[in-house]
Order: C-alpha cells, then structure tokens, then sequence
C-alpha cells in the first residue's frame, strides 16, 4: 500500500457496512478553523462549522440517517478511489458509476497567499468541492442536508441555508451551475466541469468575481509553500510527511493550539461504550508534539504551540487537564440521545468530563513545555516565571497523591506510576531552570526531590513476580505508559529493570502484530464498560524503546509495520481492532501520527549512529 501523494490507491468498492464507511475509507480536509470527513462515496460525514469544537452541521459517520452529510455522488457509484494532492490538505476522490467516472476534489479553502506559519486565520470559510466527469456521461447527485434539517432561500447569486438545529449558523450555497435547492441532479459529460462551494459567515453575493479553479489553486499554492519548510532524513519519508500535513490539519492556526482528533464519540470498539470528545487540546499531548513538529522543521508550529499551552495556564491561573480553542475549560460532558453512534455504538457524548479530573502529570507536561521553550531560544517574563515554580513546588507535595492518570480511569484515584514520573520530569526540568525561573536557591531541593522520586518508582514500582515496572507504586497491572519513561528521561532505555519491563509489556499487553494494549481492564480497572482496541501510540513508543536498546532490526520491523497499517491516504486513528485490522477510536488521531514521525526520527538518529 502506497503512501505517497500523488499516486491513486486502487479503485475499491464502497463498503458501506449497514450504511457506515469504515474509517481508513475517509480522507481529512481543513483550513486551520475546522475540518472535515469526505468519505470514499463523496459525502462529507463530519464537519463542525466555525470550528473544531463547534457542534457538527453534518455528522453522519454518528448516525447515517438523523446525522446530516453533504453528498455529491454519481447515481449507481461502483467503486472509487482517493489520493491526496501532493504536499496539501487538498482531497480527490474519483468515483466510477456503469455510465461513467467523476472525480471530486474538496478543500476547505485557504486565502491568496496565506502563510500557514503564521499563527494567524488563513481560512476563507467555505468548503469548495469542485466535480469533473473522466469518462463518459454521469447523472450526479448533490445532497446538502445538515442536521435536523434545513430550509433554502434565494440569496444572491446563490442559496442561504437555514439550519433548524442551528438558527443562528450563517450558510450559503453556491454553484457555477443553478440549484434545484438542497437536492440537485445534474447531468454531466466528459470534460464537463461543476463548482458547489458551502460558505459561513457573511459573504458579498452581488458583484462577487468567484473563480473556483484559483482559489482552488491559490490553497494548494499555500500548502505547498508550507511544506516546504517540512525537513527529514529517514525511514519512511512519504508518510511522516503526511503525519506532518495532518497534524497541521488539526491545529487550530489563530491560536496554534492542536486539537486531539477532529471527531467526537468514535468507538474503541464496536457496540462499546467507550466514546469520547476528542475535539480539544490536551496538556500532555503539548510536549509530545513539540518535540515531533521541533525536529522536521516546523519550528513556528512547535513554539505556536508551547505560547498557547503557557498562555493558557497564565490566563487560568493554574493546571488544567485539557482546554477548549479559546483556552479555556471545555463544556461538561453531555450524552447525546438522539444519535445512534457510529456502527450503532452509542453513547454519542460532546464535551469531556476528564476536564475536572485530578491528572498530576500535567505539573511535569507543562514545565517539560517550558522547559523546551528556553532550550528554543524563547524567554520566561515573572510573572509566567512565578507560576511555573509553583507548579514545581505542587509536584513536589502531589506526587505521592492519588488521580486518575494518563487514561483517565472512571475509578477512584490510584497513585499511577506515571504520574509519579512526570512529576520527576517537574522537578528535574525545574531544577535545570531555576535561574530563568528566579528560584536559584531552590534549584538544589528540585533535583534530590527529582531522585527521591526516581528512586521510589524504581523501588515501589517494581514487581518481582512480573519482573516489572507496574502501573501504581505499590504494584498493579502493566501499563503501556511505562514505555515513555526513557522517552521523558526518566529512567534509561537500558537500566535492567527497563529492558525487563519493555519484554512484559510486549508479552503481556500485545495484541498480535506488533500492537500493543495500553492496559489490561480486567487487571487495571478502569470504571468502564467493555473492551478497547490496540492503542496505536503505544507501538511507537516500543519502536523508540528498542532502537534505544539498540534493537535497530526489531525496531526497524515493528516500526515498518505499524506504517503499513496507515489506511490508504496515510491517516491513522487512536486505536486497531487486532483481529480485522480496522480502525476505531477517533480519527485521525493526532497522538498517532506525532508516533510516526517521533519513530521515525528516533530510529533514523540510531541508525545514523551504527554506519
């Protein structure tokens, strides 16, 4: 399987299984305020208007007949196929009906000569999807239906649409041929061509010179003048490539903050309940990402980031577990009734009730954010200096403290290993800092602190039954975080009792194929119903342990593997069903795609180091 823009994935037939695509079967589009699902039968299932944390005007992938979508299909659709233009957020997907072929191509396009370094709105507010027929002749069909439905009125040279689950939402259709209204058929011929464009917000309709082939062109252009400050050397180039346009896909430009997944409430497993909102930025995803985005060359992404995450905990005066775009606490978490869930796996949820959870990992996500930002050449003003030392000073008292951990268990608190390592990283990074921090005379007491810590989770951590690190000081089940303690220089990739932990966690939590489980329900309840699939992240972060250990052969295969399960435009979710292969979990998923290209550049450094 190709992942190389530009190169067609062989036509294939559209798989609806009981009227849901699978998720590999969508490609992903955006203009840094929002994004959107096109499916391989050329329907948009998922896109929320103004932007990502905006309730969803279609959302069909959670309900194929209360969801809403836009569609522009040919009438008696065989098979299709997509690619991504090269080095763009740009989507072709051609289709091929008895009668003939159509390829649509969808942007959300970009402004003329927007600069995507820029933490500034590059987006034009409309969605372009502009149709041209291949071969032969097809009758294609053109569906607008949001929501709850929607009403249209003549307005200008095109229709105004009112939706009735969102009165407030301004949306106007356009086309270079006239409408029927919100469903149209129009025939077409080889060479034929026809523009729809779905715009927000206040728009000038009379006069208007709309040319849909340049700003078309004017938003690959701006891509393409994006990736070019993309720079990498190692294996697998096409798809950290594709990682990379991704994740800038899902960051926000005006803000730079990056959110988890475009999606809400996609399934960890089919028929589960495990559903989430995923449409928000996460605190400890910060460091992660900056480190990916820092070393293939988008530095303005990196510290657009960083400034977000400190502004954020200036602004709010304190740690949070994750924010909306503006910075602040996202919504309460609400069940959704009316919706049946993708594949009939419901609850439908909006917001995340892991926002008022008590997570103290975040004390050393945010300093290890600060701390990457001076090592950047940026500064740290008091007053954000002040902060921070509090910060260290509360990882200093909470780390022994109970909280629901990197996987924000629904279950009473538990003194997670994990937890405890990203406090160290608190402490040590504080310590390192303390100069810029104005606390020169606590620097000595943050760094033994860091080692007291240290050495507990080496000590209490450790069951010599498992011959294992485990998830709580004081023991417990294996956990897949574990993997990331060499990753946050928290103990070496090398110290015996690593090396061991890495072979249990490969032995007990693999899931065939070089997939890994995080956690194990049944040994580390979680106060959840059901099962999960494999998390995709955690396979990575076993690459990046044995190409430390100097395991490059066994590196090199996993990490060669994990690539090849990228669906066909080079996407990947949260997690993979082990048995099917498919997808589940929201998608794409950042946290995913920052795996391949940190893999990707920890095993081309290691390499490097042995030729």
């Amino acid at each position: 399987m190709s992942h190389v823009d530009g190169f067609w994935s062989p036509f294939k037939p559209v798989d609806d299984k009981g009227g849901y695509l699978p998720l590999e079967d969508h490609g992903l589009i955006g203009d840094g305020a929002t994004a959107a699902l096109v499916g391989l039968d050329g329907a948009i299932w998922w896109m929320c208007l103004p932007r990502f944390d905006s309730p969803p005007v279609f959302c069909s992938i959670l309900d194929r007949k209360r969801g809403g979508r836009f569609v522009m299909t040919p009438d008696g659709l065989v098979e299709a196929r997509q690619r991504y233009e090269p080095d763009s957020g740009v989507l072709a997907t051609e289709m091929r009906a008895p009668t003939g072929v159509v390829r649509v191509t969808d942007a959300l396009t970009l402004r003329r000569g927007a600069d995507l370094t820029e933490d500034a709105t590059a987006a034009r507010g409309e969605l372009l999807r502009s149709a041209t027929v291949l071969e032969g002749e097809v009758r294609l069909r053109i569906s607008v239906q949001p929501r709850g439905g929607a009403s249209a009125s003549l307005r200008g040279d095109g229709l105004q649409v009112r939706c009735d689950r969102l009165p407030n939402l301004d949306l106007q259709l356009a086309a270079t041929q006239p409408l029927d209204g919100l469903e149209t058929v129009v025939t077409l011929r080889a060479g034929q061509q026809l523009h729809v464009v779905l715009r927000c917000g206040w728009v000038r309709h009379r006069g208007h010179d709309w040319r849909p082939d340049e700003v078309m062109q004017a938003t690959l252009d701006s891509w393409r003048a994006w990736t070019r400050h993309f720079s990498y050397a190692g294996p697998h180039e096409p798809l950290v490539r594709r990682s990379a346009i991704t994740l800038k896909l899902l960051d926000h430009f005006a803000s730079g903050a990056i959110v988890a997944a475009p999606t809400s409430s996609l399934p960890e497993a089919i028929g589960g309940s495990r559903n989430w909102d995923y449409r928000y930025t996460w605190v400890r995803d910060a460091a992660f990402s900056v480190y990916a985005l820092h070393r293939i060359g988008l530095h303005r992404e990196a510290w657009g980031f960083l400034g977000w995450v400190l502004d954020a905990i200036d602004r709010v005066g304190g740690p949070g577990v994750m924010y909306d775009l503006a910075g602040t606490l996202p919504p309460a978490e609400l069940v959704d009734a009316e919706l049946e869930g993708y594949r009939r796996s419901p609850p439908v949820r909006w917001g995340n009730g892991a926002a008022a959870q008590r997570q103290n990992d975040v004390y050393g996500e945010i300093i290890d954010c600060a701390y990457q930002w001076l090592r950047g050449g940026g500064t740290i003003d008091p007053q954000l200096g002040g902060r921070l030392r509090t910060l260290a000073e509360s990882a200093r008292t909470v780390w022994r403290t109970p909280d629901q951990g990197i996987w924000e268990v629904r279950t009473p608190g538990r003194v997670f290993t994990y937890s405890a390592a990203m406090c160290h990283v608190a402490l040590d990074r504080a310590a390192k800092m303390a100069e810029h921090l104005g606390a020169t005379a606590d620097a000595a007491t943050w760094a033994t602190e860091a080692a007291q810590v240290r050495q507990a989770i080496l000590a209490e951590a450790w069951d010599p039954r498992r011959s294992s690190l485990t998830e709580h000081l004081g023991g417990g089940g294996l956990d897949a975080s574990l993997l990331t303690l060499p990753l946050r220089r928290v103990i070496p990739a090398t110290h015996p009792k690593m090396v061991a932990t890495v072979a249990a966690i490969t032995d007990r939590l693999g899931a065939g194929g070089g997939l890994l489980y995080r956690y194990l329900p049944e040994e580390s309840p979680d106060g959840l119903a059901g099962h999960e699939g494999a998390f995709v992240l955690c396979s990575f972060w076993l690459v990046d342990n044995l190409a430390l250990q100097g395991r490059l052969d066994e590196a090199g295969t996993l990490f060669d593997s994990l690539c090849a399960r990228a669906g066909p435009l080079g996407l990947l979710s949260e997690q993979i069903d082990p048995t099917s292969g498919a997808f589940l979990g929201n998608y794409p998923q950042a946290f995913s795609h920052v795996g391949v290209i940190s893999s990707g550049i920890n095993l081309g450094r290691q390499l490097e180091r042995v030729t």
